[in-house]
Parts: C-alpha cells; sequence; structure tokens
C-alpha cells in the first residue's frame, strides 16, 4: 500500500520531504455534498453509521488531499454513555436536559462503556484504518470543555455556572474532573485499539481560565490523561483552544508530542513558551480563508517561513473551519502547502 506517513513522521519531529497538512473541521459543511448528506441525517445519526461516517470522514482526504483524516465525530458521544441527556441543536451547539449542578449529579455519572454504547465509533475507526492511505486521527473534548457545558447547560461566552462551581465548590469540580478525565483515558484507549494513528484532546474554552486558575484545576487531569495514555505508541495532540497562548508554559511538563496553536501567538513565540519540547501545529486565522487567494497564500507561506525553522511542524488552522469557507480555495491552499514547503525544505 502507498502509505502517506508525513503527518506522523512530523509529530515525531522527524524530517519531512514536504510539510503535512490537515484541517480542523474539514469534514463539514462547506463541502457540498456534506450539505446534501446533513440534509437527510443529523450529526449523531450520521455517526451512528459506521459507514456513513466513514464516508463522510475520507471526503476532505479525497478532495482536498489532505495528509490525515479526522474522525467525524463529536466531541459530545462518549457523555451519553456516562449518563447525560443531550441534543447537538443547530445554531446551538450541545444542549443538556440534565445539566451538573450538585454533588450528587456528578455521583451519578457511570463510566464509559466504549464497546457497549459506542461501537458504532468503534466500528467506523475499523472501516477506516481498512481503507485510508493516511493517518486516522481520533479524538475526545478535554475535561474543562466538556465539564463547561455540563455545568452550563449549553455552550457559554462567560462560563459564569463552571467558575462558580470551581471557586465555591472546588470539591464537586475535582470530582467531576476525576470522573471526566477516566471517560477521556477508556475512550482514547478503545479508539487506538480500534486502529487510531493519533490522537487529539481538544480543549476549545480552557483559553478562558488565567494560567493560575488552568494549573490549580485543570492541567491536573490533563496531565494524568496524558500519563496514563503514555504507553500508547502513537502521536499525542493536546490543543488548548482559542486565545490559549499565556497557557503554553504551563504544558512544558505535559507527557505529548504535539501541541496545536491558535492564530494569537507565532509559531516561534509559542515553540519558546513550550521551550522547544514539542512539535507544533497549526496555525492559520481560519477566517483569512475569506480573502483572495493571494492573500491566502502569502499568510500562509509567512506561517510556513517560521513553522519549517525547526523539524516537527504540521499545518492547519488554528481553529475549526467555518461553513462559509470556499472548498475551491482549500484544495488551493493545500496544493500550495505541499508545494511550497518542498522548496524550503529542499534548500535545507
Amino acid at each position: 500500500m502507498n502509505y502517506n506517513d508525513r503527518f506522523l513522521r512530523a509529530c515525531r519531529g522527524e524530517q519531512v520531504d514536504r510539510l503535512p497538512v490537515w484541517y480542523m473541521r474539514q469534514a463539514g459543511r462547506y463541502d457540498p455534498d456534506y450539505r446534501k448528506i446533513k440534509e437527510k441525517y443529523s450529526l449523531l445519526e450520521i455517526c451512528r453509521q459506521p459507514e456513513l461516517a466513514a464516508e463522510v470522514t475520507m471526503m476532505p482526504v479525497n478532495k482536498l488531499g489532505v495528509d490525515a483524516a479526522i474522525l467525524y465525530s463529536d466531541i459530545m458521544n462518549p457523555v451519553a454513555s456516562i449518563g447525560i441527556d443531550f441534543d447537538i441543536v443547530a445554531q446551538v451547539g450541545p444542549v443538556i436536559h440534565n445539566p451538573i449542578q450538585s454533588a450528587a449529579d456528578v455521583e451519578r455519572l457511570k463510566p464509559v462503556d466504549p464497546e457497549g454504547d459506542l461501537g458504532h465509533i468503534l466500528e467506523t475507526i475499523r472501516i477506516l484504518d481498512a481503507e485510508l492511505k493516511v493517518p486516522l486521527i481520533t479524538f475526545a473534548g478535554a475535561p474543562f470543555t466538556i465539564a463547561s457545558y455540563l455545568i452550563e447547560g449549553r455552550p457559554s461566552k462567560s462560563y459564569i455556572r463552571t467558575k462558580t462551581m470551581m471557586y465555591d465548590t472546588p470539591e464537586i469540580w475535582f470530582a467531576l474532573m476525576d470522573k471526566l478525565g477516566d471517560m477521556v483515558i477508556t475512550y482514547i484507549r478503545a479508539q487506538v485499539k480500534h486502529g487510531s494513528k493519533a490522537f487529539q484532546l481538544f480543549d476549545s474554552w480552557v483559553g478562558s481560565l488565567s494560567p493560575r486558575d488552568f494549573k490549580r484545576f485543570v492541567l491536573p487531569t490533563i496531565e494524568r490523561i496524558y500519563a496514563e495514555l503514555s504507553d500508547l505508541d502513537v502521536p499525542k495532540i493536546y490543543f488548548p483552544g482559542v486565545s490559549s497562548g499565556e497557557l503554553l508554559p504551563c504544558l512544558r511538563e505535559l507527557q505529548a508530542d504535539v501541541i496545536g496553536l491558535d492564530w494569537r501567538v507565532s509559531m516561534q513565540e509559542g515553540r519558546r513558551r513550550l521551550g522547544g519540547r514539542f512539535a507544533v501545529q497549526g496555525n492559520l486565522d481560519p477566517y483569512v480563508l475569506t480573502g483572495p487567494m493571494e492573500v491566502i497564500t502569502r499568510e500562509a507561506a509567512h506561517i510556513m517561513d517560521e513553522g519549517l525553522q525547526e523539524p516537527g511542524y504540521i499545518f492547519n488552522l488554528g481553529h475549526g473551519l467555518f461553513p462559509e469557507a470556499s472548498l475551491d480555495k482549500l484544495k488551493q491552499l493545500t496544493e500550495f502547502i505541499h508545494s511550497y514547503s518542498s522548496g524550503v525544505l529542499a534548500k535545507q
């Protein structure tokens, strides 16, 4: 099989002949074929059909030529297995029908059962492992980000209920972190067992915390997750989400391989704050894609010039693709990243 392993090599800090690229939310509503599928099925309905979920996962690999696939799923999928009742509501996001408000609410949460409750997701991974010629990235939502939905009841901009629990009843907060940490560890281990070639922990909203609060309330659980998964022989990625540049120095002891950066910190500065310990991934502002191609390629070239100064760099966005993004521009961008980076690397 002609297997493209550039992404895996870059995660390990090894030399590559051209820069690997994939995009967060690369299977999504910017693709007209995906929009047709969504006319018939909801996100969760697609996830429950392994053949269809695998098809959607492979769409950007086939159409854009990216160097990795990311499982079509949702960070909320394992949450149903532990006893949370929720819906994914259009234009809103996760809406929780039994939010976490007390110690009793935390106590009733069950251990996740991947084989019993999430067998459809594991079957999707098995299908993709057999068919893909690029690595499959699987993922989980990080405990803070999941907790923010469970406590607030829906997406929030202020996280007032979440922070109130942290400050007012820390014993409930840490009990919830422990249960969500266990959920992530069990879920990721099952993903790798069934064919995942790398995993990413999405902590999309943890940038809402100060470094001091992050170190006290969140980092111990993140460190435990990566420590307990350190025996897995696959690249381990942590994406601390948007506005997380001030948190990067806190991550220097994390047993991860790759740290994802958002667009508010440069590749050079991100590496400096991380102590040069990790490969890095990112970090084009997704909304640069609204501009003409000469602007998109100019910004991408600037990021690559910084990222390629050291081995261990994967091109990505600083957050996920948005529905209005252009499929044609993404295809052109992917081709540009490959051609531009191969020229730079040939001269090194």
